[in-house]
């Protein structure tokens, strides 16, 4: 993996700003009155070679090939694009889509999508693959499992497939809602829920108002949610000359799936779902469960650095919270410099922001210790890498779009909250998860950032649910997963009919790591022969040296 900054194995889950699963629903949210929770495809689910109707154009395009100059969102990006280019022969095309499934005639967008070819003279054909966020590459991560898994039986057999989902990367139109300059000063946070800001009605619209504006329009920024990305999942399908879809999905790529899953069940041939949500629960009930996911980590983490001895959060991990609100509260009115010219500044949100990213792996661990550590000293600078790191900042200060794309995203899926609303889950954040709470009264400028959106969400709660002639799937969950807890993987496996893998460990989606045997295998068995685990198999994670490549980036 090409990086710049210190890697971490989860680096795409939340807006970088503001490190949040950012959705929002209303506690026990329901499916929109209109019932958009179920399809609205004209496809028959029964029938893996009908194009639907009035799209056969889209259906029946071919994808033409090529270079790979300018796929990548950042320098960095790029760089691991030529990489797979350079060692695997990656390819490059646009796939044309309707920007509204139901006006296939007007508008449309184009899906950047990289194709590493098998390696072996056998293909079985095409594996799509999701890196999470909403908002992650796949054009970038798809480059970079080229390198992870480049000895494994799956890339011998399948071309591995990495696209970037409609307003993300390279596809167009992107999202787009802020400078570059605006995302390294975090003056234009985006996230459905802000544990730690206050926004009016006239922020909301505002917020609204510029993403629109810079990102090609209303029509095209309310055409982003998943239901229509699924869709367009299955016109790739069918453009790269496949009958019915294999796919890989980590974190928010579980529910793309799911939702594929809902939409096409018969077009299923395989899905692997690594780090899940649980589909039947509202937002609210996820956001929760996520929080206090990651105050366990954090815990965990206090634990592990106690061991250690010198740690800064003191000897006694109960005391870890209060430790750590000593060191970060203060900072709210008294930031810390950070970077190489002082150029940055750490307050709490970034202190908080920079734990976070850190807890999403143990093997990011020793550097929370060390940016706390840091901040003793009046410094910043190893807490900001981290976040940094999180959100695929480039060196020279280039971010992706992955931030403006999961806002965007999730508030196309996500049902709206109440200001009340939102103030009670912030309370139950604070107790659930007490590292988060920030120590003063926020409660009037709780708002939710996606109540200016004049389109009503369409992914629906539950979703993916009760889902009749689908093949056995296979979920990966790893018990110590700091933001789609183990119990989640536990119910989307149960809801799908699927088989469970059980990984021991501490860290956030592990199937494109490459360097764990008894998961690759498993993955590997899967996919190629259609060989699900037994039931109750598990693996445990294993040390791997530092030197081995980090995974792709993955996020819920």
């Amino acid at each position: 993996m090409t990086r710049t900054t210190p890697p971490l194995r989860a680096a795409a889950c939340a807006a970088a700003a503001a490190l949040l699963l950012a959705t929002a629903c209303s506690p026990g949210g329901t499916p929109p009155d209109d019932d958009s929770s179920s399809t609205s495809s004209t496809a028959d689910p029964t029938d893996p070679a009908a194009d639907p109707a009035g799209l056969e154009t889209f259906y029946d395009q071919e994808l033409a090939f090529g270079p790979c100059e300018d796929y990548g969102t950042t320098p960095t990006h790029q760089e691991a694009v030529d990489a797979a280019v350079a060692t695997s022969a990656a390819e490059c095309a646009r796939a044309t889509v309707p920007l509204d499934y139901d006006d296939p005639g007007g508008e449309t967008a184009e899906i950047a999508v990289i194709r590493i070819p098998a390696r072996g003279g056998d293909p079985i054909g095409s594996l799509l693959t999701n890196p999470g966020g909403p908002g992650g590459s796949g054009v970038y991560s798809g480059a970079l499992t080229a390198q992870t898994l480049a000895a494994s039986p799956v890339t011998e057999r399948f071309d591995l497939i990495g696209f970037d989902p409609r307003g993300v990367g390279r596809s167009t139109p992107a999202i787009d809602c802020h400078t570059d300059a605006e995302a390294d000063d975090g003056s234009y946070p985006l996230s459905a829920i802000m544990l730690a800001s206050e926004f009016t009605a006239q922020d909301t619209a505002a917020i609204f108002e510029r993403c629109a504006e810079l990102s090609g329009g209303e029509q095209a920024l309310q055409a982003m949610g998943t239901r229509d990305a699924a869709r367009d999942m299955d016109v790739l399908r069918a453009a790269l000359g496949d009958e019915r879809l294999t796919y890989l999905g980590q974190s928010y790529g579980t529910r793309l799936g799911a939702v594929y899953a809902e939409q096409f069940p018969q077009r299923v041939r395989a899905m692997v779902l690594d780090g899940a949500a649980d589909p039947t629960q509202s937002t609210y009930e996820r956001r929760v469960a996520a929080y206090t996911g990651f105050q366990r980590a954090f815990e965990e983490m206090a634990a592990f650095c106690a061991e250690q001895g010198d740690c800064p959060l003191g000897d006694d991990p109960a005391g870890a919270v209060a430790a750590f609100h000593d060191l970060a509260r203060p900072l709210a009115e008294n930031p810390v410099p950070a970077g190489e010219s002082d150029e940055f500044a750490v307050g709490f949100d970034e202190a908080v922001n920079g734990v976070t990213a850190g807890l999403y792996a143990f093997d990011a661990w020793p550097a929370i210790i060390e940016g706390l550590r840091e901040l003793q000293q009046g410094r910043g600078d190893i807490l900001t890498l981290l976040t940094f790191s999180f959100g695929q900042r480039d060196a020279g200060g280039t971010w992706p779009n992955f931030a403006e794309a999961n806002y965007a995203i999730n508030c196309r899926d996500e049902v709206r909250m109440t200001p009340e609303e939102v103030a009670a889950l912030r309370e139950e954040i604070y107790d659930v998860a007490p590292l988060y709470d920030p120590g003063v009264d926020l409660s009037d400028g709780a708002r939710d950032t996606c109540e200016a959106w004049p389109q009503q969400p369409d992914l629906g709660f539950p979703h993916a649910v009760g889902i009749e002639g689908l093949p056995e799937l296979l979920v990966v969950s790893i018990t110590g997963d700091a933001t789609t807890p183990h119990a989640g993987g536990i119910a989307l496996a149960d809801v799908l009919g699927a088989s469970l893998l059980t990984v021991e460990g501490e860290q956030h989606t592990i199937t494109t790591q490459g360097n764990q045997p008894c998961v690759d295998d498993a993955v590997a068995r899967y996919l190629i022969d259609l060989t699900v685990p037994e039931e109750g198999a598990s693996c445990g994670i294993e040390p791997v040296p530092t030197a081995a490549p980090a995974a792709p980036p993955a996020g819920g």
